[in-house]
């Protein structure tokens, strides 16, 4: 594959969207319609150079298109063969395409197939199921991902959640828009959150959980709070991580970003990533920033 180092202006203006089939590839379609994309759905790869003379078209009588989505999946018979090839004609005419790669986890795209009853397009009719016909196109397709610009596993998301993180992520950025900070406090131990920019780890601190009075109630407990308070540590954590976040928080709007997404992990979930969480959250809204913060394993 070549190598494709897309610049923030070819990320504004010209996409290709590809993928697992059944991942979302089509959702995405919609969120970058609302975002003012002009969009094509599973266009031939034969076609991908002499589209793209639209984005900087050599005429005054051809109108050009400012921004274009254009979805190219293994539907399209010539994809996997014929990409590599495209990806350069497009790099001899300086134009260098945001790959944008969506997959989900077999589970999850083989429950999609069942539910919409749709074949997959890598079933062969060779009576293998659906299965076997997800893992053949995950193989097939493997060069495409190394090739992307951005990875995006759709498992939890639903359309939904999609399209506000498409929105948050390709809306346009100027100097009169806040940076979105949303912090997320989780635990280990039920998983590594999804789709994270940053992620801090607060293991280390004295666990409430240990203390008989304090086991049962969350991060947000004044006696939780008290307790992690009162311990020298905790200050001295959650002071430095703000103080980090200060530092890189303006830098990531520089370059463009509209949407952070920060991870902060305990154990279990429930005490000390939430009560951190909410401590730098509140820092960071003081000093100005745009931050929401959200608890996913508070109740577990």
């Amino acid at each position: 594959m070549p190598s494709n180092k897309a610049t923030p202006e070819t990320l504004q203006n010209f996409i290709i969207i590809t993928g697992l089939s059944g991942s979302g590839m089509s959702s995405a379609t919609n969120a970058f319609e609302d975002l003012g994309y002009f969009c094509v759905d599973n266009l031939p790869i034969t076609l991908l150079s002499t589209f793209a003379r639209l984005l900087k078209p050599n005429s005054e009588d051809i109108i050009a298109i400012e921004k274009a989505a254009l979805v190219i999946n293994i539907r399209e018979r010539h994809f996997l063969s014929d990409f590599p090839n495209e990806l350069k004609k497009l790099e001899n005419k300086n134009l260098s395409p945001f790959i944008l790669f969506f997959e989900a986890s077999d589970k999850i795209l083989q429950r999609r197939f069942s539910e919409t009853r749709r074949p997959h397009p890598a079933d062969l009719g060779e009576g293998k199921g659906v299965l076997e016909a997800i893992r053949a196109e995950r193989e097939a397709i493997k060069e495409v991902r190394e090739a992307a610009d951005l990875i995006i596993d759709t498992s939890e998301h639903t359309v939904h959640t999609l399209r506000r993180m498409l929105i948050k992520r390709f809306g346009a950025v100027d100097e009169g828009i806040q940076l979105q900070v949303q912090i997320v406090s989780f635990g280990h131990k039920h998983g590594l959150l999804r789709e994270v920019d940053l992620m801090f780890d607060v293991r280390h601190l004295p666990n409430p959980y240990f203390e008989k009075d304090l086991k049962d109630l969350p991060g947000t407990d004044p006696k939780v709070i008290e307790f992690l308070e009162n311990q020298e540590e905790v200050a001295e954590t959650t002071g430095r991580f703000t103080d980090l976040l200060r530092y890189l928080l303006p830098l990531y709007k520089r370059e463009g970003k509209s949407y952070l997404t920060i991870g902060i992990g305990c154990t279990g979930g429930r005490h000390r990533s939430v009560m951190s969480a909410n401590k730098i959250g509140a820092e960071l809204q003081e000093d100005g920033f745009n931050v929401s913060v959200v608890h996913r394993d508070i109740e577990k």
